[in-house]
């Protein structure tokens, strides 16, 4: 029985498996993971805890470098806050956290990361929206593209109209039609956001994690268990190769300290866009792309205060007060989130509108919003960044990181092609809050990395021309058997939440190496 060893057990690790698992027999999969399991269920999404302090104690355990008994080895004082100094989403660590080790990210500050089983699956938002015209990579089809995603969309659990019965979502889409729809194109106007989840009885969600992907693997009485293992607080520490051919990696159990070396046929590194370059880079595999042409999508934010008098048009205080009541038995943040998506040319932007009883902040006393029984809405546009040479990860063999592996430094910066797109992205964000109510916080542009996600530096191209890590099918250049995956491998210039993108090139690359496997039986 053949071997593959994949690094990373977040969604793009997980459908590696599940694709190799369930179209291959005669094959085990080992799946190693840096970080700590969280749930009983592996990868389940913490936001489905209902006891607070589980759920707390889940995102602090996330935290890398800064959980637990790491924080005094770095020198980093017992109060001090570093998750969530920049970023929104809890259970992740700043990757400048200003400890021994860290890495040096003045040019992108809030570049973030978890370390977990499931990785940042088990603490996102469930956005997943398809990518569109220019964000889609041209060497995929249309036809291929369109299968790709279904299946992409079938392992994340994906809803393309969830919360359609929120009288508060059809009032806000109705309020944003008015003000854009007629200059945007046929499709693409003012809609529901996709998420990934399963709705319940109760009208609740179970948002999906990677146990969603995982599926019958971790499912002890399925016959696919009994050849997958996961193992957590195991360290990789370098993949194994000689003459272009990977022959296992070297991992260290962090319980125990002891080291081993494991044999594998294949080997899939799917760490996240940072952890990834540098463990190829440490193991010697170096690309000349790799860890270069960074990109994210910034975001320009801001949160209204919602009009009474303009929702109550389209939506009446008894259907509010209904609605507000049910959401607080279910104490959910999220219930109505509308969007408009990305279109070019005239759109080249993807926004979000998502509703909230209260802003994400402490109004001053002497606000009339205070209170605002219509609620809030929180907006982010997103934009391009294009890919450049200059952005990217310098990696330094002399100095260390807190791992041990070579300390990285983030190069970035936007240019005025960005620079335009984010004062039209901002004109259009004024549009839509003058729309629905009152700033009560001024659109901002968001400090680089705080949409945590990060692309390009292990990008799939067509030649090895050396301004790609990988072929299309996420082989790196050199190497028959040594795959990558995450959002790291997209290579163009995106908007938007790029999982499910990321989840379709994964199932593509799953495809190739399955076939390879089987080439070889």
């Amino acid at each position: 029985m053949k071997t593959i060893c994949i690094v990373g057990s977040g969604p793009i690790g997980a459908t590696y498996a599940r694709i190799l698992l369930e179209t291959t027999p005669d094959i085990q999969v080992m799946m190693f993971e840096a970080g700590p399991q969280l749930t009983s269920t592996a990868g389940e999404n913490v936001r489905n805890l209902s006891d607070p302090t589980a759920k707390a104690e889940a995102r602090t355990k996330s935290q890398g470098p800064l959980a637990g008994e790491h924080r005094a080895a770095l020198g980093i004082p017992e109060d001090t806050v570093v998750e969530g100094s920049f970023t929104a989403r809890q259970g992740t660590f700043l990757l400048d956290y200003g400890g021994k080790g860290a890495v040096e990210a003045t040019d992108f500050p809030a570049a973030a990361a978890s370390s977990n089983v499931g990785g940042q699956g088990v603490h996102w938002t469930c956005a997943t929206p398809r990518p569109a015209d220019s964000e889609r990579v041209a060497f995929v089809d249309d036809s291929e593209w369109g299968e790709l995603l279904d299946v992409a969309e079938e392992l994340l659990h994906v809803r393309t109209a969830p919360f359609e019965d929120s009288p508060i979502a059809k009032a806000l889409q109705k309020v944003l039609e008015r003000e854009f729809n007629d200059e945007l194109p046929d499709g693409r106007g003012v809609s529901t956001l996709p998420v990934a989840g399963d709705p319940q009885p109760d009208g609740s969600m179970r948002w999906a994690g990677v146990d969603a992907v995982l599926g019958p693997l971790i499912e002890s009485s399925h016959p696919l268990s009994r050849r997958f293992r996961l193992r957590d607080l195991t360290l990789v520490r370098e993949v194994l190769h000689e003459d272009g051919r990977v022959h296992g990696v070297k991992v260290e159990d962090l319980r125990t300290g002891e080291t081993e070396d494991v044999a594998a046929d294949a080997v899939v590194v799917a760490a996240d866009a940072f952890r990834t370059p540098q463990l190829l880079w440490h193991s010697g595999i170096r690309p000349q792309a790799l860890g270069r042409y960074l990109t994210e999508h910034p975001v320009v934010v801001s949160t209204v205060a919602l009009e009474g008098e303009t929702l109550r048009e389209f939506l009446t205080e008894e259907q509010r007060d209904t609605e507000l009541a049910h959401r607080a038995r279910h104490a959910d943040p999220v219930a109505a989130v509308k969007r408009i998506p990305f279109s070019e040319p005239d759109h080249p932007f993807s926004a979000q509108i998502m509703y909230s009883e209260e802003p994400p902040f402490r109004l001053p006393e002497d606000s009339p919003f205070c209170g605002n029984p219509w609620g809030f809405v929180n907006m982010g546009f997103g934009l391009r960044k294009r890919p450049r040479v200059e952005d990217g990860v310098i990696f330094d063999d002399e100095l260390k990181d807190y791992l041990g592996f070579p300390k990285m430094t983030i190069r970035y910066s936007l240019t005025d092609i960005e620079g335009a797109e984010i004062e039209e992205a901002t004109r259009r964000l004024r549009r839509a809050g003058a729309a629905l109510g009152h700033f009560v916080a001024e659109p901002r542009l968001m400090p680089a990395g705080s949409s945590l996600h990060y692309q390009g530096t292990t990008r799939l191209g067509e030649e090895d021309d050396g301004a790609s890590v990988a072929d299309p099918w996420s082989t790196v250049w050199g190497f028959n058997n040594l795959f990558v995956g995450g959002n790291g491998v997209i290579p163009t210039a995106t908007s938007m939440n790029p999982t499910l993108m990321s989840v379709a090139l994964a199932v593509r690359g799953a495809r190739r190496l399955a076939h390879s496997v089987g080439v070889e039986r």
